[in-house]
């Protein structure tokens, strides 16, 4: 039996972009050519001078039914399932592979015929996912047998940079072949890192961020009714500290450690024994204090403690941050440091945010570039991912573009070898999220001016349930 909640959330009616209403009355416009970095070039001859397209509406001739393959890639994040939906309400023939890219290597599918009990729902246990990455000649091969097997006109790979890295291999390698499947990629990840001047937000951040955020509101409330602990939080966000900046701007805690800054270990040490002591001062001896998990990574000399605790790297070469204490280490350094006693707690936000209910804004995004990545297979364009725009405009109003993946690639170097991959974006810190951030957090650290957003709001006034993420603006 389903909960009351659940039931609702089915019933929501999402709003879909004047430009996605008719699908036979949209098509793509070629408006430019960004040229990737020429080392790219010999990797990628068959896709390295594609246009970006975007979606006009127009007279266009009626299209037929296309069949479509699905793979969620990856961790989850909140709103995958209206992507299917949107797939499926296109009128496509929806084929759905079964735990990740491994599900497409081994042919493990399901055939999708319902979608309704998974609208506008968190999670991706429709299909399930996974990290595999296809490299290798035998997995390119095998991937290529199943969509032939299936007869696919395109395959849809929902996923963050190493997904959609992925997305623009097979696409390469099905031009090279005469595979007439087309690839288009899904820009999902909670991390916000999946970001470029085309690609304005990964979908998931903004469910994420305000999941997480409803925590730390309720952690500064318990600090400030209790008046004895300082809380440790750690944030998901891999590399980047969108999450922190996001949730930072949401509850105002005392102190949020932003890993773009750049600063020694000894410098962040010594910020947090100041905090305690100059609140101490005052009569307080509590507060909140967020830590990004990619800290570990641009901090040098936490970098080494991570390499004395022999963290694994995933099957794309990054380090497993997740996996390890940062809250922990730097706790134990500022009580090293500190010649005041304090009472800590330790928090890691994550897997909680991961899989949640959307947000109405996911859960229209989500739909909108299910819809739109069926009409970019239909236009017979592969090696694109979909991206959408104008999002801090009500939905009605946003625009499409079709974005080659190869523009958002460079060469890096994972597992000791040159790779072409999606770079990461990091936070700017001369955006206006930042800027924003930066100007504030000084009044945060004395005055207890924590915010209390509270749970996810669907249904009510627009100016609550239709919120948009800090770093759209």
């Amino acid at each position: 039996m389903l909960s009351p909640l659940h039931e609702k959330r089915l019933e929501y009616k999402l709003i879909v972009p004047d430009l996605l209403k008719d699908l036979n009355n949209g098509y793509l416009r070629a408006v430019s050519t960004k040229s990737p970095p020429n080392a790219l070039k010999s990797i990628f001859p068959n896709t390295f001078d594609q246009s970006t397209f975007e979606l006009d509406i127009g007279e266009c001739t009626k299209r037929g039914e296309v069949k479509i393959g699905v793979v969620f890639s990856g961790g989850q994040a909140p709103g995958g399932h209206n992507v299917i939906a949107g797939l499926f309400d296109s009128g496509a023939k929806l084929i759905g592979f079964l735990g990740g890219p491994s599900g497409v290597i081994e042919n493990r599918f399901i055939e999708v015929q319902e979608i309704d009990p998974y609208r506008n729902q968190g999670g991706f246990d429709l299909l399930g996912s996974g990290r595999t990455k296809i490299e290798t000649e035998e997995q390119l091969l095998s991937v290529m047998k199943t969509v032939n097997s299936h007869k696919l006109d395109g395959l849809v790979i929902i996923g963050g940079d190493d997904s959609n890295t992925n997305a623009a291999i097979l696409a390469e390698y099905f031009l090279a072949n005469n595979c007439t499947t087309k690839i288009v990629g899904v820009p999902k990840t909670i991390d916000g890192d999946l970001r470029s001047e085309d690609i304005e937000i990964s979908f998931g951040f903004d469910s994420a961020c305000r999941t997480y955020s409803e925590i730390i509101g309720n952690i500064a409330r318990d600090a400030l009714s209790s008046k004895k602990y300082y809380h440790f939080i750690k944030l998901m966000g891999r590399s980047a500290s969108h999450i922190a900046l996001e949730c930072a701007l949401s509850t105002q805690p005392n102190l949020t450690l932003i890993t773009e800054e750049k600063r020694s270990l000894t410098e962040i040490i010594d910020e947090i024994v100041q905090l305690i002591e100059k609140r101490k001062a005052i009569g307080k001896e509590y507060g909140v204090i967020l830590i990004p998990e990619g800290l570990i990574e641009f901090v040098p000399e936490l970098n080494e403690l991570c390499k004395e605790l022999n963290i694994e790297k995933d099957s794309h070469g990054n380090l497993e941050v997740s996996k390890i204490q940062t809250e922990k280490i730097i706790i134990d350094l500022v009580r090293k440091k500190s010649k005041l006693k304090f009472n800590a707690q330790e928090h890691f936000l994550g897997y909680e945010g991961r899989a949640c209910l959307p947000s109405n804004f996911d859960a229209n995004y989500c739909y909108s570039l299910g819809l739109f990545a069926s009409l970019i297979i239909h236009e017979e364009l592969t090696g694109m991912i979909c991206s959408a725009q104008k999002l801090k405009n009500h939905p009605s109003q946003w625009s499409f573009k079709a974005i080659p993946i190869v523009q958002l690639m460079h060469l890096e170097t994972r597992l000791g070898k040159e790779k072409p991959v999606i770079a990461k974006t990091l936070v700017d810190l001369k955006s206006s999220s930042y800027l924003k951030f930066s100007h504030k957090r000084s009044l945060w650290e004395l005055d207890d001016l924590y915010r209390y957003p509270g749970p996810i709001q669907f249904f009510g006034p627009p100016e609550i349930t239709d919120l948009t993420p800090s770093i759209l603006e």
